[in-house]
Formats: C-alpha cells, structure tokens, sequence
C-alpha cells in the first residue's frame, strides 16, 4: 500500500511539475506576441515609426480629448472608425512591406508600419 501511495505521489507530483513548466512556456511565447502599442496623444502618432513581424497585433489607443482615425495610404489595412478618448482599434499585421497611414480629421497626423517577415 505504501509504494502504491508513493507511485501515485510521484506521478502527481510530476504532473504538477510538467503543468508549471507548460504554463511557463505558454506565458513566455504569450509577452512575446504581445503585439505593438501606438499612443494618440498631443494630435501624434507615438512611436510615429514601428517595426513589427508579419501577424503581429499593432494597437493604436487615442489619449487625446478630441477623436482621432486611423486610415491606411492606398487602403492598404482596415480603417478605424472615429475613436474617442481612451478607445482602441487594432490591426494584425498582413505581408512585408510599408505602410503609411494617417488621421483623416487632421490629416497631418502620419505615422509608418514596417512589417518584417
């Protein structure tokens, strides 16, 4: 009866173990897919320029009283509709190459994607 306690002991203590280890490791390739963050502030874009990979998630949140878009150069990605304080919109990144985007309420508002392979 004691090694079968010990034998089940074992087992469950090495699942516990490999359960750990697996969370682990999904949390790591989870924050490195965490994806890019573009702040809306002070009528900028900011970082006005990223570099992402290719199915990357890049997020723009509008901290700025007055609403904001964000519209691809060419229509390359999805536009966004008008987004108010605080709000987000979010893109995943599609094939390599650049694209420019813009605010269409104030169109001085540019920004740059990079996308990598």
């Amino acid at each position: 009866m004691t090694t079968l306690i010990r034998r089940f002991s074992l087992a469950g203590l090495a699942c516990v173990i490999s359960s750990v280890s697996l969370s682990a490791l999904a949390g790591d390739a989870g924050n490195k897919n965490l994806g890019a963050k573009i702040e809306i502030k002070d009528f900028a874009f900011n970082p006005q320029k990223i570099t992402v990979k290719s199915g990357e998630k890049i997020t723009w949140i509008n901290h700025d009283e007055e609403p904001h878009t964000v519209v691809s150069v060419g229509k390359k990605f999805q536009k966004s509709s008008a987004l108010d304080t605080d709000q987000e919109f979010t893109i995943t990144a599609g094939a390599p190459g650049t694209y420019e985007y813009f605010c269409s309420v104030h169109p001085k508002m540019t920004g740059t994607i990079v996308v990598e392979k």
